[in-house]
């Protein structure tokens, strides 16, 4: 065996000597005050090291191509890694309080963990491969939702989300076995020369579809989707919302492209059902929000729709699309688990849209960045959200079908109704008064850092073009 191989597998190499170097000082550290210094510290930095690794790797195959790495791998990676360091900063406010304090070692390695198998999924070139990573992703979330297990909704939600990833495995795992039984092998590159459209291909094109829709929690896959969001702790939710989502959407257009590209006629009929059921859908249903992680998480199940319809064009500017789209979804996104992790520390654990009445005249610093997050998601100019959006309607229109101009208009429409519930919490914090407000409060150091960086990503990613030319040429 040819242990040279590891070393194109650099992004993974660098992300398991920081697992492991978490794993000792969590063991060797016996002060606490030290302990949580240390642990934040190395952990930031060497997140900062694999951003750096993700952005030098070249593209590389090992292991007779069952890893495969290209250039929009590596910058999928390196959009990960940042959202994953932003969640590290926000989590320190949470990791302090009393239930959870002794806890924080194993949540960076859970974290890490997760990130590994994300890193490894969307770099297979096998399906077994594929099928290990997705695991090594799933196990260490569900445990990171159940992470306070003092509370009854945490581990609800984690039982749901154990229930529903261990069901839809299962469905995957059968529609990849149908897969091997049509074409003869697991590799995609083997298996995309000899794949024809017979009916065992579409059953197991079907089946494999299905089962990765329960990751990205598309509709009609997502009913897991807002118990296991409000019962998670709020860090753990924006990281499941934004990293996991990204690294499944991305994995998804990947072997659609290059393994299933010679039944594209099958499965675009799929998505556009799968695309506006998503989006109509969710909307529909966040509208009746009361309590703002379950709001957030029908947001989500929107925002996946609006993120498939990149996949639809089935080109290198889909996959261009679709990445930016995740980099400026990562950047919003958070800022609002931000906010909210803020005013629930704050405010006695509560995540009632409530309690956001009156904000603006107690915090109007927290308010003004809330708006900002909420119109970039909305796709409001000239903030990054909008551009993101037009990339991916034009990616999708780049198909020329009737069906797919269809698609875009109701998207389009669509993005209408998620204006107006956005705009529901900006009228709480600014227009509606509220008898019992929350009280004038500071955030935290760490809190405000990741604010910072959410807000010039969601301002700078909207004006720099350059970001955008570096993804697409990296997708050519």
């Amino acid at each position: 065996m040819n242990y040279g191989q590891f070393f194109n597998m650099m992004p993974e190499a660098v992300l398991m000597a920081v697992l492991v170097v978490v794993f000792l000082l969590d063991f060797i550290l016996k002060n606490n005050n030290k302990k949580h210094s240390v642990l934040y510290v190395s952990t930031a930095l060497l997140l900062v090291a694999q951003c750096v690794a993700c952005a030098m790797a070249h593209p590389a195959e090992a292991f007779s191509g069952m890893y495969v790495s290209d250039a929009s791998a590596n910058i999928m990676k390196l959009v990960l890694t940042a959202g994953t360091l932003v969640v590290v900063v926000m989590s320190q406010s949470w990791l302090t309080l009393k239930e959870v304090a002794n806890k924080e070692g194993e949540y960076y390695m859970l974290i890490i963990s997760t990130l590994l198998g994300m890193y490894m999924m969307m770099s297979s070139g096998h399906f077994l491969l594929f099928f290990l990573g997705l695991e090594m992703a799933s196990v260490p979330m569900a445990c990171l939702v159940a992470f306070n297990k003092l509370r009854k909704e945490s581990a609800e939600g984690a039982a749901k989300f154990v229930l529903t990833a261990t069901f839809s495995s299962g469905v995957m795992l059968y529609g990849i076995s149908m897969l091997y039984a049509s074409v003869g092998t697991l590799y995609f590159k083997d298996a995309a020369l000899m794949m024809s459209a017979d009916a065992m291909t579409i059953m197991g094109l079907v089946f494999f579809f299905s089962g990765l829709g329960f990751k990205i929690s598309l509709v009609p896959f997502h009913f897991w989707t807002a118990d296991t969001y409000q019962g998670a702790p709020t860090a753990v939710t924006g990281y499941l919302s934004v990293v996991s989502k990204g690294a499944a959407a991305f994995t998804l257009m990947a072997i659609l492209t290059k393994v299933f590209a010679p039944v594209v006629e099958y499965w675009e009929y799929l998505l556009y059902i799968v695309i506006v059921l998503s989006i109509t859908i969710a909307n529909l249903f966040a509208l009746r929000q009361t309590e703002l992680k379950r709001f957030m998480a029908f947001s989500s199940i929107s925002q996946a729709g609006y993120i498939m319809l990149a996949v639809v064009g089935n080109s290198a500017a889909g996959m261009a699309a679709l990445t930016y789209y995740v980099l400026v979804y990562v950047v919003a996104n958070m800022a609002v688990f931000t906010v909210i992790n803020v005013v629930e520390t704050k405010g006695n654990g509560n995540t009632d849209m409530d309690c956001y009445n009156g904000l603006y005249k107690t915090n109007p610093k927290l308010a003004f960045l809330m708006t900002l997050a909420l119109f970039s998601l909305a796709g409001i100019p000239p903030f990054a959200g909008m551009f993101s959006k037009f990339f991916v309607f034009m990616a999708a229109a780049q198909q020329g079908s009737f069906l797919a101009y269809l698609v875009v208009f109701i998207a389009l429409v669509n993005t209408v109704v998620s204006l107006y519930y956005y705009l529901l919490i900006v009228k709480a914090m600014y227009i509606i008064p509220s008898d019992s407000p929350l009280p004038e409060f500071k955030s935290d150091c760490n809190s405000k850092l990741a604010l910072a960086i959410c807000t010039l990503g969601i301002a700078a990613f909207g004006i720099c073009s350059c970001i955008y030319e570096w993804i697409a040429a990296a997708a050519q």
